[in-house]
């Protein structure tokens, strides 16, 4: 978690410890209230209250993520649900059960208990109640403690005897207190650790680059002294006079000098050649205590896959193998939204309905299989397959053309494999529904795009009929990269190397230009031409010259796309130690990070996707590197404020204007007071008016029916997402399974 995420997730924690102490004295007078056997109609109010309360309650913990809160209010929920629908009666038993639940949230959320068997027992109690079952009277069970008790401490050991040595009774294999002596230390810490060692690269490549120049001085210093050593010959043969014994005295000096600086060169190589082995094995060491088993990524898909194949109706087994191959941690973070893309899209576009399989011969449950294996030293390969219909290559084709990206005629004229490749372009989706699960087009680029800057590599097998398979190759731990430095008006910038085909020098003549485009031959192929320095925005820093007769290009492609970059000079080849932006540069087109050179000099990372990007879509004159345009405006409506807060920070961080709203009657005003909005998002479940009936309003209404709708509840049932679609959203998003990246995602598709 970057800084200004924990610091946000620290006032938002504020903030819910306010709003929580509100919502449990409000539960508690509720309670209090309903035991005293209130007239009917008080009582149904009661119920209502308490019921959205909970509810409340539950959104806020979930924000924050509090699982353990939002399973215990979730049962009481099911219980408020049936006492309000009329099929259940509320008993003493049960009312002692809503007691325990109260007394229960509280204690998680003060600290005194923790979640355990006791809590599971009290939530399926608690479930059990809400589908009509008479609680049974039992024995009130304590809380778990939250300390530990910590085990008595073992006999002192007889003299003459090891401390360590297992008794006659403690099996062979146990683990033996003391044998493996471990600390614990926050994550954090070790990652600081590691960046500081990183940085010694940086140190390496200076240190380097001083030797080399005290190597090249040494050798100018020695050939100045032969030359003089020839004058001094021919001035003595002349004649034997002052100047010539001057000379002498000078070459003495000169030879003096040049041994020392050659002594001091030598001994500069040697310490380098020391440095970067201490320096490669600190580098070594710090990676490995970063490197975790992989199964840490990939056990929670577990979970997940279930409960995305519930939402779609779909049966899935899922199988891991592989998982104890040990990767490096920050890889696995980097790489978890991505293999998020690819289980969601084996899921919704994959794996067939159990009927659907039955009718293709296949067994009703379909199998996603997520296989780790090390390929070779210091790379991995992760494969993503299912045995689900494979590519549609025919909706492929009909969706870029009806999407726009090409003409009806180009997408019937490409052959299964470009049809397949086509997935990976941003934008590109056969669902016709924006949820968490699917319909925005970007997973399969956002996954691309991911693993090549990781310096991997993504391919994709497809049979149709028979199933899919993703295999991304990674590097085991994170390193420097090598990098192409280039210059362009007066700015280093570094083109990794990966993305690099070749460098080349063009002829003017040669630049031919085809449909207003500039184009040139190289190796046979006609590729598109264009200035680096226009993509980026950067303006002339010569003034108007006259073209020169020879331009320097670096090619950069990417699956299968190749473009021709005109640069002022390539300068080297060298190893790149990439450093963050940090968070206010972190949306900078066209920029991945920077890299501190040997010279001291800051040079800005490329990247190749959104070059080749841009140059697509670049006119004949330069690009603005930003384009100055209105912020966009979304209007939220949520009755928590602790997720209210959330969406909007996290909105307001991504460079959108968010106004609030805390509940459906009060963003109707909004939207209906002469306020311009370019989204709204909106809870389902608030009182006075709710997320469905405000969407039906907005969608009946001329000035606002194409106003994007994102609705964003705990509901995510099927019916539930039915009813949202015939309501008029444009996405559905389940708290449940809420993720940060994928309400930017569909944000930024819809605005």
């Amino acid at each position: 978690m970057s800084q200004s995420d924990d610091q946000l997730l620290k006032r938002l924690l504020a903030m819910f410890e306010v709003e929580a102490e509100e919502h449990l004295s409000a539960i508690a007078a509720g309670l209090l209230a309903l035991e005293q056997s209130p007239p009917r109609e008080r009582a149904q109010e009661l119920v209502e209250t308490t019921f959205r309360e909970v509810h409340t309650l539950k959104g806020a913990a979930r924000a924050v993520n509090l699982g353990a809160v939002v399973a215990v209010c979730h049962a009481m929920e099911s219980v408020f649900a049936a006492l309000k629908g009329g099929r259940l009666a509320l008993t003493p038993g049960g009312m002692d059960l809503l007691h325990q639940g109260y007394a229960r949230v509280r204690g998680l959320l003060d600290g005194s208990v923790v979640a355990g068997p006791d809590q599971d027992a009290l939530v399926s109690a608690l479930e059990a109640y809400a589908e009509g079952r008479e609680p049974v009277a039992r024995a009130a069970v304590p809380p778990e403690p939250a300390a530990r008790t910590e085990p008595p401490a073992p006999p002192p050991a007889e003299e003459g005897s090891p401390a360590n040595t297992p008794s006659a009774d403690t099996p062979a294999d146990a683990p033996r207190v003391g044998s493996r002596p471990t600390l614990r230390i926050a994550t954090s810490k070790v990652d600081t650790l590691l960046r500081h060692a990183e940085e010694l690269v940086s140190a390496r490549l200076a240190a380097g680059r001083q030797v080399a120049d005290l190597g090249g001085l040494a050798s100018e210093v020695a050939e100045r002294v032969r030359s003089h050593e020839r004058a001094r010959r021919r001035l003595e043969e002349a004649e034997d006079s002052p100047a010539a014994r001057l000379l002498k005295q000078q070459g003495d000096t000169l030879r003096w000098l040049s041994g020392r600086i050659a002594q001091l060169a030598n001994a500069g190589r040697q310490d380098l050649r020391i440095l970067g082995k201490m320096l490669d094995s600190l580098l070594d060491e710090a990676k490995q205590v970063l490197m975790v088993p992989v199964s840490a990524l990939l056990d929670p898909m577990a979970p997940l896959v279930r409960d995305l194949a519930r939402a779609e109706g779909k049966e899935v087994e899922l199988i891991i193998r592989g998982g104890d191959l040990e990767i490096d941690r920050r890889i696995q973070e980097e790489m978890k939204d991505a293999l998020l893309h690819l289980v969601r899209n084996a899921i919704a576009h994959g794996i067939e309905p159990p009927e659907a399989r039955e009718a293709k011969g296949k067994a009703p449950r379909g199998t996603l299989a997520i296989t780790v294996a090390q390929t070779e030293a210091g790379r991995a390969e992760i494969a993503i397959a299912d045995d689900g219909g494979g590519f549609d290559v025919t909706r492929l084709r009909h969706a870029a053309a009806e999407q726009g990206l090409m003409s009806a005629e180009a997408a019937a004229a490409l052959d299964d494999d470009e049809a397949r490749a086509l997935a990976f372009r941003s934008g590109l989706s056969t669902s016709g529904l924006l949820t968490d699960v699917s319909g925005r087009g970007l997973g399969l680029p956002i996954v691309q795009e991911k693993v090549e800057r990781l310096g991997g590599g993504l391919a994709v097998e497809s049979t149709v009929g028979l199933g899919t398979v993703f295999r991304i190759r990674l590097p085991v731990t994170l390193a420097s990269f090598r990098g192409v430095l280039v210059e362009v008006e007066g700015a280093c910038f570094i083109l990794p190397t990966g993305g690099v085909e070749r460098v080349a020098r063009v002829a003017l003549g040669a630049i031919a230009t085809v449909e207003n485009r500039e184009t040139v031959v190289l190796d046979g192929r006609t590729l598109g031409l264009v200035r680096l320095a226009d993509v980026l925005g950067l303006a002339p820093t010569r003034g108007n010259q006259a073209p020169p007769s020879h331009y320097t290009v670096a090619v950069l492609s990417r699956g299968g796309q190749a473009t021709a970059f005109i640069v002022d000079r390539v300068r080297d080849e060298q190893e790149v130690l990439m450093k963050s932006l940090g968070p206010q540069l972190a949306r900078a087109p066209y920029v991945t990070g920077a890299s501190v050179l040997a010279t001291g000099e800051v040079a800005l990372i490329l990247n190749i996707p959104d070059l080749l990007a841009g140059a697509a879509q670049a006119p004949a004159t330069a690009r603005p590197m930003v384009a100055v345009s209105r912020k966009k405006s979304i209007l939220i409506a949520e009755d928590s404020i602790t997720a209210r807060t959330l969406f909007k920070n996290l909105l307001e961080a991504a460079g959108y204007q968010v106004r609030t709203a805390v509940d459906g009657v009060d963003a109707w005003g909004a939207l209906t007071g002469g306020e311009e909005f370019d989204l709204l998002v909106s809870d389902v479940e608030m009182p006075r008016m709710g997320g469905f009936e405000l969407t039906t309003k907005v969608r009946g209404t001329p000035k606002l029916a194409e106003l994007p709708v994102v609705l964003i509840t705990s509901l995510g049932s099927r019916e539930d997402k039915e009813r949202g679609i015939d309501a008029g959203a444009n996405a559905y998003l389940v708290k449940d399974s809420f993720d940060q990246g994928n309400l930017l995602q569909i944000v930024s598709h819809l605005v």
